[in-house]
């Protein structure tokens, strides 16, 4: 349960005798208090929204609820990405809403992460007075008559989009929306309520408890001995394995179980950027993060591994080098999923096991036991079999060195979110986690601002943990006014900017492919100032000391802080387009080149 600030109790207490009275289960109510009163018994405890008239009852009943603590923030896209966040690493429902019309689309980044994210995330949203369709008034969006059609725009970015068409099916379609956002892979839900299921007169009499029943999707035992068979013969025949594990795994809470795969088995462990943290990156069969931004120690295991049991992970553009053909080629590929369709994408299984991956490595370790005997100490190249000095020519802030600091100072327990751009490979490269801390990238939907923002709901979901972003000063530009939701709400967030007054990797493309930049170069503000104005802290550091200072500052008082920090831009992200190295992926990228003209 999210533990309150004093100010927030006080304001349910001093609001209680003005609220309504408590609703007995079947006690009439309208359409919002009951779709409210479903979520609290879920255990939802947080909401994010965007204010509006479509939106007013759902906030007059979020108002009155004792236990879910609503966020009103400044625009409905950080709403959206906040749910988001507080799904990240709960087993709850994120929560967002908004008003009809163009409140609502706001929502549709958020959703979009979600799917391709796997967030459980409900939305909530307004539709114009059905009497009025295709007449055009204000917010109307039927598809009729030249308006907008949002119920075709949710179905395209949700599991399932829903219309409320009966007061009475309220709690029926509820329940179905947040058992489709939490079978098989968790997704994105939404429903429409139309304005006139919210007038007066209108309402729920037959509320009932929701039932949040979802299957866990269990492993296949005959495939897991057919598996466990495979692997222990590999091990037998002292073949090459590595297991690649991604964030799937991260969010099941497999870490103990691929602990203890790797320890049991001596299989080297190699995980995508999202997958840092499931094991500590210091154990001794930790090689590293496998991705085009990645340690060359995690392309050496690879390049040499027989078999690649990959577990949670969806084989995506940056952690296959653009779905390269080669890339297993003479390998053989165990993939452990919850999802069938990602077996079905760039690169064919041999072996599949369709299941969540906590309970499916538990499996493979179990059947492994009965089969395989003792297995020698691996040889295994660590992270240190690569020299990550930084040579630093500049008076600015280097990022990598940046970024160590960040992975130095990180409590236990902490998260570090990473934004989309230069500044989530240098992070993703340098920052060394421990078993406890998680780590994630923007997702393959990859909006700008995603995590700038989504960083607020997941606080809300542990307030225990420490959670820090680090976001380049484009991100930040786009959507940093939600500090001030922050501040309001006493959500302590700590903001790294790293502030270099450009767009690095879209310059870094431009210079590859055009030979030339254009429009890439932006003027910034005081951040720290701006900070400071909206009641938060706020710090601009241009050394390492500096930041490292203010850092600590942020951690002690629990309040939001943003820190700019300066870097330089003579610094270019660690990077191939090959998992042979970077020499190899220049040499590919010059013959590619030759090749094209």
């Amino acid at each position: 349960m999210w533990s309150k600030s004093p100010q927030w109790v006080k304001a349910r207490l001093d609001a209680r005798p003005a609220g309504p009275p408590e609703h007995a289960q079947g006690a009439p109510m309208r359409v919002y208090e009951a779709i409210v009163r479903g979520l609290e018994g879920i255990g939802v405890d947080a909401a994010f929204g965007g204010a509006g008239e479509n939106a007013a009852g759902l906030m007059m009943a979020l108002k009155h609820s004792e236990r879910i603590r609503p966020v009103i923030t400044r625009h409905e896209q950080a709403a959206s990405f906040m749910a988001c966040g507080y799904a990240m690493y709960t087993n709850r429902l994120g929560f967002c809403f908004a008003t009809a019309g163009p409140g609502a689309f706001n929502l549709f980044s958020g959703l979009a992460v979600a799917m391709s994210d796997s967030y459980p995330v409900l939305a909530v949203s307004g539709y114009a007075s059905r009497q009025w369709q295709g007449w055009g008034s204000l917010n109307e969006t039927s598809g009729l008559n030249r308006t907008p059609d949002s119920r075709a725009m949710f179905a395209a970015t949700t599991k399932k989009s829903f219309l409320l068409e009966n007061a009475a099916d309220t709690c029926d379609v509820l329940e179905e929306a947040v058992n489709i956002a939490f079978e098989g892979r968790p997704g994105p839900v939404h429903i429409h309520v139309p304005e006139d299921l919210t007038h007066r007169g209108v309402e729920v009499t037959n509320f009932r408890d929701i039932r949040l029943d979802v299957a866990p999707v269990l492993p296949d035992p005959a495939q897991v001995e057919e598996i466990a068979a495979v692997l222990a013969d590999a091990l037998a025949r002292r073949q090459k394995v590595v297991a690649l594990v991604g964030f799937g795994a991260v969010r099941s809470g497999a870490g103990p179980e691929i602990k203890r795969l790797i320890e049991r088995f001596q299989i080297p462990l190699l995980t995508t950027l999202d997958g840092k943290g499931i094991v500590s990156e210091g154990h001794p069969l930790a090689v590293g993060v496998f991705a085009d931004s990645g340690h060359a120690s995690a392309w050496k295991a690879f390049r040499e591994a027989e078999i690649v049991l990959c577990v949670g992970n969806s084989l995506n553009q940056h952690a296959t080098f653009n779905y390269r053909e080669d890339l297993f080629k003479n390998k053989l590929l165990i993939h452990v999923n919850i999802s069938e369709t990602e077996f079905r994408k760039a690169y064919q299984p041999d072996y599949a096991l369709l299941s969540d991956a906590r309970p499916a490595v538990a499996a493979l370790v179990e059947a492994l036991e009965q089969k395989a005997g003792d297995v020698p100490p691996a040889e295994v190249d660590g992270r240190d079999y690569e020299a990550r000095q930084i040579t630093h020519l500049t008076g600015q802030i280097h990022p990598g060195q940046l970024a160590q600091t960040i992975g130095r100072l990180l409590p236990p327990n902490g998260v570090l979110l990473a934004d989309a751009g230069a500044h989530l490979a240098w992070l993703g490269y340098y920052v060394e986690l421990e078993e406890g801390q998680n780590f994630r990238k923007a997702g393959s939907f990859g909006p700008m601002a995603g995590h700038v923002n989504g960083a607020i709901g997941l606080k809300m979901a542990h307030p225990e943990r420490t959670v820090v972003v680090g976001c380049g000063d484009g991100c930040y530009s786009l959507s940093g006014f939600e500090l001030m939701t922050a501040v309001e709400h006493e959500i302590p967030v700590i903001w790294v900017i790293f502030d270099d007054q450009e767009f690095k990797l879209i310059k870094l493309f431009q210079l590859v492919t055009y030979a030339e930049t254009a429009l890439v170069e932006f003027r910034n503000p005081d951040f720290a100032a701006y900070a400071r104005a909206c009641g938060a802290d706020g710090y601009r550091v241009e050394t390492l000391e500096e930041f490292e200072e203010a850092f600590r500052a942020a951690l002690s008082t629990g309040r939001p802080t943003l820190i700019d920090a300066r870097i330089t831009r003579w610094a270019v992200p660690h990077y191939s387009p090959s998992p042979d190295g970077v020499i190899d992926g220049l040499v590919e990228t010059v013959e590619a080149r030759f090749r094209d003209r």
